[in-house]
Formats: C-alpha cells, sequence, structure tokens
C-alpha cells in the first residue's frame, strides 16, 4: 500500500470506504499535557495546583457536554502530569458523562499489563468511562528515566502494543517477546465489564498506519502543523488497511492544537507568547529555529492551530471534518503556560457554542 496514489480534496466526494457524513455521529473531545501554567500576572504556578486545575478543567468539560477529556504524560519540568491515569481517576469520581482518556500513554517505555490494569481500574471507577491512547511519545524522556535504550524505539512500541491488543479480549494470553518475560494462558485483572476502546496515535507515519489497522484499532491523527488536507492520504490509506485486513470499519479521529476567546484578536492576543515560547522551548531541544509571530499566524489562519473565536474556529474545525471524513476532533486546549482561567473561558466556548456550531455547518 502507499499513499502517493491518494489526492487531498476537500470537495463532497469521499472515497467509498469512508462512512457517510453524520453530524450527529461525530464526538469532540479536548485535550491536554498539563502543561505548567502561569498566573494572569505572569507567575508560575505550582505544578500541584496545575494538577488541581486539570481537575476542574475536566470538571467543566464535562458540564458544558464535552464528549471526550484526555491528559498526556510527560516526565519534565515543563509538563505537570506524570500519571495521567491517577488524574483521571481523581475525576471519575467527580464527573459524570465523559469519557476520561490519556493524550498519549507512552507504551514504549512502559509495561502493557500493568498500563491494562490501570484502565481496567479506572473503567470501574469511572462505571464505563475510560478509554486509552497509545503512542510511541513524541517526548523521550521517559526511555532513559525508566530504563530503556532509545535504538529500541520502535520495537519496544511494536511489541508492547501487540501485547496490549492481545489484552483487550480479556481471554487467556500467551505471548512471546524480547522486552519481557512470556505469558502463558495468562488472565490479568480486574477483569472489565466490557472492551476497553483503544486508539493509537500516529503523527503521519504510513507504517504506523497500517500498524494501526493491522491490530484492529482506531487512529488518532496528531496534526500539529500544516494544513489539515495534508493528512487526507493517511486516512484513506488507514480506511483501505483496515479491509484489507478484514475489519469491520474503524473510526478516525483528530487531534490539533488550538484555543477559543471571545473573538480571532482576543484569541491571537492571548495564545501567541504562550505558543511561541512554547514551539521555541522544544524548538530548542529538536533544532528547530526561534518560533515568531510569522509563524503563528500562519498556523492560526492557514495550518493546524484551530485558535480565534467562536465562529473562526467551528469553520476550520467543521472543514477538517469534511475534508478528512472523521468521526472525532480532540481540541488540544492547553498550548504553553496559558493562565487557567483564560483556558477555563475556552473549555466553555468550546462547549457551549463551538460544539453546537460545528454541527450547524455540518449539518449544512
Amino acid at each position: 500500500m502507499s499513499t502517493t496514489d491518494r489526492t487531498s480534496s476537500s470537495d463532497s466526494t469521499a472515497p467509498a470506504d469512508r462512512a457517510p457524513l453524520d453530524p450527529a455521529r461525530i464526538t469532540f473531545g479536548l485535550d491536554t499535557f498539563g502543561d505548567v501554567t502561569v498566573d494572569l500576572d505572569g507567575n508560575p504556578v505550582a505544578p500541584a495546583q496545575v494538577i488541581r486545575d486539570i481537575v476542574a478543567q475536566g470538571e467543566l468539560a464535562d458540564r458544558v457536554g464535552i464528549d471526550h477529556f484526555s491528559i498526556g504524560e510527560h516526565h519534565r519540568p515543563d509538563f505537570a502530569v506524570s500519571a495521567p491515569d491517577t488524574v483521571l481517576a481523581g475525576l471519575a469520581t467527580r464527573t459524570e458523562r465523559i469519557t476520561l482518556g490519556t493524550a498519549v500513554t507512552v507504551l514504549s517505555s512502559d509495561d502493557s499489563i500493568r498500563v491494562f490494569e490501570r484502565f481496567s481500574t479506572l473503567d470501574a471507577l469511572s462505571e464505563g468511562r475510560a478509554e486509552i491512547t497509545v503512542g510511541r511519545g513524541s517526548f523521550t524522556e521517559s526511555f532513559p528515566l525508566f530504563g530503556y535504550s532509545m535504538q529500541d524505539y520502535e520495537m519496544l512500541f511494536e511489541e508492547k502494543l501487540e501485547l496490549f491488543a492481545a489484552l483487550l479480549p480479556q481471554e487467556p494470553v500467551t505471548w512471546s517477546g524480547t522486552h519481557r518475560p512470556g505469558l502463558k494462558d495468562q488472565l490479568v485483572h480486574p477483569r472489565m465489564e466490557r472492551t476497553l476502546p483503544t486508539w493509537v496515535a500516529v503523527g503521519g507515519s504510513p507504517n504506523s498506519v497500517i500498524r494501526t489497522a493491522r491490530h484492529g484499532l482506531p487512529l488518532m491523527l496528531a496534526i500539529i502543523g500544516g494544513p489539515a488536507e495534508r493528512f487526507t492520504p493517511f486516512v484513506d490509506l488507514f480506511h483501505d488497511a483496515v479491509a484489507q485486513f478484514g475489519h469491520d470499519r474503524l473510526p478516525v479521529g483528530v487531534h490539533s492544537p488550538g484555543h477559543v476567546a471571545e473573538d480571532d484578536a482576543t484569541a491571537r492576543e492571548q495564545l501567541a507568547p504562550h505558543w511561541i515560547r512554547n514551539r521555541t522551548e522544544i524548538g530548542r531541544e529538536r533544532g528547530w529555529p526561534p518560533a515568531g509571530m510569522a509563524e503563528f499566524d500562519q498556523e492560526m489562519h492557514h495550518g493546524a492551530l484551530v485558535a480565534g473565536g467562536v465562529e473562526t474556529v467551528a469553520r476550520k474545525i467543521a472543514g477538517t471534518i469534511r475534508t478528512l471524513g472523521i468521526d472525532r476532533f480532540d481540541l488540544k486546549y492547553a498550548s504553553g503556560p496559558m493562565p487557567h482561567e483564560q483556558l477555563m473561558r475556552s473549555i466553555e466556548l468550546y462547549g457551549t457554542e463551538v460544539i453546537p456550531r460545528v454541527r450547524e455547518l455540518l449539518a449544512s
């Protein structure tokens, strides 16, 4: 299979293997990496308070009708959350309907069985609202922290995803690999009351797309730069691969950064300095040039950044859904050290005004 024979298109003619667009079936989520924030005066907020603020943000998301709330895993000073399942367990006792998941769980540097056990426990606490998104992780600090070699980056994820997928049916598992002792007719506990919804996060590698399809798992595309339509070949490749592996159609989701404010100018003013700071600090580690307003404006107006007032954000999300034929859109609502108060307002507008407007646009 190849992505080269696919073309990007935003017209209404979708490939036959895409489901017809039904606005009622689209779901909407919020993702956070737990960035360490500043207060409205620009003073750093303690990580412990950031974690408590994330719980408040998840509670608000539940109240305003958002479908999913997902927390990322990092092990570095600019992010407060290293154990997202623990934060989600707290949210399980303080929310009623929203699904509670990750963005992402770095499966490569964890143990598949322990991860499954933690999320089966979370599912019990939340009365069936747990989900997980697994990935290799674009940040690699967990590898040396937990004693893994970056030379094994690809192999670790391949084997650990294979084992995790084998655990999902909750039948006795026999498995062998190179990174841990094998299993023979092993059951994992506690038993769940259903199958754990499991997504695989992919940044744009055709091999990763095909691997996800082979395991029969839904695909979550991380679109963090450039226009959404450039991911059309990966969506089509996924649906083709799913069919060739003999699976029924599987959902595709998109995760993109953004911010909602009262109008476009306010969103730009609030987000730009934090986005630029975050992008520059990460870029320093990865060899990128410093970010600036020109890059921010390019991403806001023509790229992946879903930022602005309600109408601007709604139209950009609706365009992404139409172009890619996706089933789920997650807004990464925290980008850099934005104050908690601005994040809360963004969540409120997203749930009460943006999502209803997106559904109107899709219906029309």
